[in-house]
């Protein structure tokens, strides 16, 4: 199977030569920028090493990879009453899909949409300002990922601000029931500045660690065993909107994807995995990003469907 480090150089240099590449979120304009041709992958295994090919040093926009850390700070504020404003189905619709919120009375079906990512933010703004809940955020992914210069990208804040109609859509049809309980506008200041979180390869496998060594990272407790299980479980069945029962099917590792190319996948255990390609498939994944972990799953065995011999 060679080293994981001759891995990732492989898989990397494989990556340059695919042809199609999927087409980059060009209704956020700075996304729009981003050129197809970068590709960054990072894996830090358990024993804390490190090994990076590519692009896996450059910060990209994480957008709803941000959705993790927010759920996680979440259930730390208020543990499973999160689940009285927020569903844990899949969806089987677009990451910003109004139509189930009519037929299920405002109830996101799970944290990881649009609509859900947008509840776990008011419940984070039931206990602190804007510019708290925002310095929140920053401060958790900096102490996971052991990096200070992890920062917010300002102009992709203020694009999404801009652009984000169907956003306040959802937002204010969520009010109408009551799901959403602060101001529209505070609440997706927020959520946007969340979205706009700029992280490279590195720093984003890094963050990750603590879902893949049982809610520690680092050696530190993040969260409980149990939960990091469970929150494993929603990257499983929902970390790809529409796309998430075929990522299940070809790569087998819980993961939260983001239209700004990037995707953070989690090998109980094994391994943190980040890889990042701007250009995305029909249902909002990176189209590079998959392929990738398909080719690491399987040059690795690393899939939780595989049998784990004693």
């Amino acid at each position: 199977m060679g080293s994981i480090a001759e891995i990732v150089t492989a898989i990397a240099e494989e990556m340059r030569e695919v042809g199609s590449r999927g087409t980059v979120a060009d209704y956020i304009p700075p996304l729009a920028a981003v050129p197809l041709d970068k590709f960054g992958m990072a894996v830090v295994m358990a024993d804390g090493t490190v090994h990076t090919a590519g692009d896996a040093e450059e910060p990209f926009s994480i957008q709803s990879i941000s959705k993790v850390f927010a759920l996680t700070l979440a259930l730390g504020a208020v543990g499973d009453q999160l689940w009285e404003r927020v569903g844990r189905e899949p969806s089987g619709s677009a990451f910003n899909s109004i139509v189930q919120l009519e037929t299920e009375h405002g109830i996101p079906r799970n944290p990881f949409i649009n609509a859900g990512a947008i509840v776990v933010t008011d419940v984070l703004l039931g206990r602190l300002q804007p510019r708290e809940a925002i310095g929140q955020m920053l401060r958790f992914v900096r102490e996971l990922a052991g990096d200070d210069s992890i920062a917010i990208d300002e102009m992709v804040a203020a694009a999404e601000r801009e652009t984000g109609f169907r956003n306040r859509a959802l937002a204010n049809y969520m009010r109408a029931f009551g799901t959403i309980h602060g101001d529209v506008e505070l609440v997706l200041g927020t959520y946007f500045h969340f979205c706009a979180l700029a992280m490279s390869c590195r720093q984003l496998a890094l963050a990750g660690r603590y879902l893949m060594d049982g809610g520690r990272s680092d050696g530190h407790r993040v969260i409980s065993e149990k939960r990091a299980r469970r929150i494993n479980a929603l990257m499983m069945s929902c970390g790809h909107y529409d796309n998430s029962g075929d990522f299940a099917y070809r790569i087998g590792l819980p993961g939260k994807s983001g239209v700004g190319g990037g995707i953070l996948a989690v090998a109980p255990g094994i391994a943190s995995v980040a890889v990042w390609s701007p250009g995305l498939n029909e249902s909002g994944n990176s189209r590079l990003g998959q392929m990738a972990l398909e080719r690491l799953v399987q040059r690795t065995g690393w899939s939780v469907f595989e049998p784990r011999i004693p």
